[in-house]
């Protein structure tokens, strides 16, 4: 690895990504000398100053305060999200790559896997950042726009799309990019726990490894399920990108984004801010509504709608309560729930605790020195509930948010949904 022509690459690529993507695009490579050469030292970056902040440095937490992780524990996180960050250069290069024909690109898989290699580097180089508290969040976000503008820039050039199709190539990956990154990051938060995610699943085999099937009900079951959905859009989307067909190809990519954020091919449409605000009660926890709001919001095809009221009496007491409902969104709730994410954690009277109960995922923080906390739960995984505020106790927030009609607000699972 030449380190001086690795800083003169990831400078020029950040300073002038105009100049440098044309450069980038004609140099033959390989992917073992690409990978060697800049993807393994890049993904090494967050990997490192991960540890620190996680296990030297300490991190914020809700209430403030610092917490920080055993070196065991760190390393272990280190090593996973540098191995994950090898993983989905990877794969997210295979998405570009698969994409490239429906907007009118050239497929090529070394110089798709070289858009997303080269783009990374200033969420990569941002994440240096992410010692610094507080600063380091912000810069982490601008390194992350921008990361996304740097595969804008390189889109038309490396896989020789319409520069009028860049923008619509640009987001499609992304959207993409995420759900895959929230499966490699709940991969990563769970591999301690994988036991427990295993409990209470049964499995069958009658003709080899390939054909193991977990109980459909089970955790390990439900993510299965999710893989094959995924795997049949992107079949669709293939068949098609043959066809020429520009209306199937549209078809087919919203087959894909229902598989990938809701499962199962879905198109879910939010409820109306009418319709989730009237489950927001006049009083909630023996306090007067004082303020309420409710909206829609969509961009590209993905509707989230929200419901907040804010509770309040004369002596001074708060307490606010926030209903969302995820559309199409709700696949990502289910990852987190399907996933079995749990665990708590204790510190100079601030504690936090993520757990399922009644087969919902809910989060509890509470100060105990402020008297404020806060709890969330997830209803019908596409809900959330979330109350916080000054309390005797996070029981007290819980209790508020069991005033709710919870079950009739997972009756609503299903409306809106369309295969």
């Amino acid at each position: 690895m030449d380190l001086n022509k690795l800083m003169a690459r990831a400078k020029a690529i950040l300073l002038a990504p105009k100049t440098e993507w044309p450069v980038i695009a004609g140099e033959p490579t390989t992917m073992a000398d690409l990978y060697k050469g800049y993807v393994i030292p890049l993904a090494a970056i967050p990997a490192i100053f991960g540890f620190l902040q996680m296990s030297v440095i300490g991190m914020s937490t809700f209430f403030g305060g610092t917490i920080r992780m055993g070196i065991g524990y760190g390393l272990t996180q280190a090593v996973l999200t540098f191995v994950m960050g090898l993983v989905l250069v990877y794969l997210v290069g295979l998405i570009v790559d698969a994409l490239a024909p429906t907007f009118g690109g050239q497929k090529n898989n070394i110089q798709a896997v070289k858009v997303v290699a080269y783009s990374t580097t200033a969420g990569c180089v941002a994440s240096i950042a992410g010692i610094v508290p507080g600063l380091g969040i912000l810069i982490g976000i601008a390194g992350g726009i921008y990361s996304i503008y740097l595969l804008y820039l390189g889109l038309p050039t490396m896989m020789k799309c319409p520069q009028e199709k860049a923008a619509g190539y640009t987001a499609v990956v992304v959207i993409i990019a995420i759900v895959v990154g929230v499966i490699a990051g709940a991969v990563i938060g769970s591999v301690v726990g994988v036991g427990s995610m295993m409990s209470g699943s049964t499995y069958s085999s009658s003709k080899g490894d390939d054909d193991v099937k977990f109980d459909e009900d089970s955790p390990l079951g439900k993510m299965q399920k999710w893989g094959e959905d995924m795997e049949a859009a992107n079949k669709k989307l293939e068949e098609a990108q043959k066809s020429g067909d520009q209306a199937a190809q549209e078809q087919a990519l919203k087959a894909v984004f229902g598989a990938a954020m809701a499962g199962g091919g879905q198109q879910i449409e939010s409820l109306a801010p009418d319709r989730l605000k009237s489950f927001v009660p006049d009083e909630l926890a023996g306090l007067t509504r004082s303020s309420i709001s409710a909206e829609r919001s969509g961009a590209m095809g993905l509707q989230v709608s929200t419901a907040s009221a804010t509770y309040s009496n004369e002596a001074g007491r708060e307490v606010r309560l926030e209903i969302t409902d995820a559309g199409n969104a709700k696949g990502l709730l289910g990852l987190a729930s399907w996933a079995g994410v749990e665990g708590e954690k204790e510190e100079n009277g601030r504690s936090e605790k993520t757990f399922r109960e009644d087969d919902r995922l809910m989060h509890q923080e509470w100060d105990s020195g402020a008297s404020r906390g806060q709890y969330t739960v997830v209803v019908g995984d596409r809900f959330t509930v979330k109350v916080e505020g000054a309390a005797g106790s996070v029981g007290e927030l819980r209790d508020a948010a069991e005033e709710l009609n919870l079950d009739g607000l997972a009756d609503l699972r299903t409306e809106g949904v369309k295969n």
